[in-house]
C-alpha cells in the first residue's frame, strides 16, 4: 500500500536545500517505503509553506523556526520534526567599494531588507552589538526580494541584509565587484535551525509509524546528496533547470555543511532554539520564550539531542 504526501518547499522554487528530498525520490527509496511524495513550492497569494500546513493543504513543510514558534504561540497546533540545517544562513552583504567595513558602519546608510519584525530586530541586535547607532540606519524596503551585488553597485542601496551565504549572494558575485560579507549568526550570541521540517500535530499523532519511516528515508536522501555532489547537481539542475549548474554545485557544497550535527541528520537542539526563543520574546516578536517546546514533536527527545 502506497501514501501519499504533500511537501511544500521554504522558498519561492528549490534550491540546493531541498537536495536530501528530491534525491531520496530520484532513487526510489520513498516509493520503496510505500510513500509517494510530492514535492511543492508554495504559491505567495496563499502564504508561506506554514499556511499552506496550517490550511491542510499539504501533509508536510519546510520552514523556519522562528514562524513555526510565533504561529505555535498564536494556538496553531503545528510541530517540527527534524532540523534540516544546523545554523542560520543569512548574511549582511555589502560592496568593498561602499566603504563599510564594520556593522557599526551601516549607521546613516541604507540597508535593503524585508522589514519583519524579526529582521529589523535582527538588525538593530548587529548593528548595536558592534558598536553603531542603530536608530540611525537608514532602511530601504525590498519586500522577499534579495538585492544582488549589481543593483548595489547601481545604487540601489548600499547594503542588504537576508542574502544566504549558500545561495543568493552565490548567484551574483562578481569578479569585479568584490564584497564584504557578515554571516549573522556569526556575529550573534546565538545560532539557530534556519529551517525545521514539521507537520500538523493531529498528522504526527495519527501516522507515527508512517512519519518515523518518512524521516528515516530522508535523512539516508540527505546523507546521499551530502556524498554524491555531481549526481546530485544533475538532479537538482533537472527540477531548476533556471539556475547555472556551477552555482548549484557551490551551493551544494555549502549547504550540506549545515545538515549534520555529530553525523546526524535531523537533530533538533535544545541549545539552538532555547536562546533563540528568548531573544524572540526579548524582541517582543513572541509574548513569552517558555512555550517554544510545545513546537516540537517529542520534548524528552528534543532535550535528548535526537528527533527519535
Amino acid at each position: 500500500m502506497t501514501t501519499h504526501l504533500s511537501l511544500a518547499l521554504e522558498y519561492f522554487h528549490p534550491w540546493p536545500n531541498s537536495a536530501g528530498f528530491y534525491l531520496a525520490r530520484h532513487h526510489g527509496w520513498y516509493a520503496d517505503a510505500g510513500i509517494d511524495l510530492e514535492i511543492r513550492s508554495v504559491d505567495p497569494g496563499i502564504g508561506d509553506s506554514l499556511e499552506h500546513l496550517d490550511r491542510g493543504l499539504v501533509d508536510l513543510a519546510v520552514f523556519p523556526t522562528n514562524r513555526l514558534l510565533v504561529r505555535v504561540e498564536s494556538g496553531q497546533q503545528l510541530r517540527a520534526l527534524a532540523a534540516v540545517n544546523q545554523r542560520g544562513l543569512e548574511t549582511i552583504r555589502t560592496l568593498e567599494s561602499s566603504g563599510i567595513r564594520t556593522l557599526a558602519d551601516l549607521a546613516g546608510r541604507r540597508l535593503a531588507l524585508n522589514p519583519t519584525p524579526r529582521g529589523l530586530a535582527m538588525v538593530r541586535e548587529l548593528v548595536t552589538r558592534a558598536g553603531g547607532r542603530s536608530d540611525d540606519v537608514i532602511l530601504v524596503d525590498v519586500g522577499t526580494r534579495e538585492l544582488t551585488s549589481e543593483e548595489l553597485a547601481g545604487g540601489a542601496a548600499d547594503a542588504t541584509f537576508g542574502s544566504y551565504w549558500a545561495w543568493d549572494i552565490l548567484l551574483s558575485e562578481h569578479p569585479d565587484r568584490p564584497e564584504r560579507v557578515w554571516r549573522v549568526d556569526d556575529e550573534l550570541p546565538f545560532s539557530y535551525h534556519s529551517y525545521l521540517l514539521g507537520a500538523r500535530a493531529d498528522f504526527t499523532t495519527s501516522h507515527p509509524n508512517l512519519l518515523a519511516t518518512l524521516l528515516d528515508v530522508t535523512e539516508r536522501g540527505f546523507r546521499y546528496a551530502a556524498e554524491h555532489f555531481d549526481e546530485t547537481v544533475d538532479v537538482l539542475h533537472g527540477v531548476t533547470p533556471y539556475f547555472p549548474v556551477d552555482v548549484i554545485g557551490r551551493s551544494l557544497e555549502a549547504i550540506s555543511e549545515t545538515w549534520f550535527h555529530d553525523g546526524r541528520w535531523g537533530t533538533i537542539r535544545r541549545e539552538l532554539v532555547e536562546p533563540y526563543a528568548h531573544w524572540l520574546a526579548e524582541h517582543a516578536i513572541l509574548t513569552s520564550p517558555q512555550g517554544w517546546a510545545q513546537g516540537f514533536l517529542d520534548i524528552p527527545a528534543v532535550e535528548a539531542g535526537t528527533t527519535r
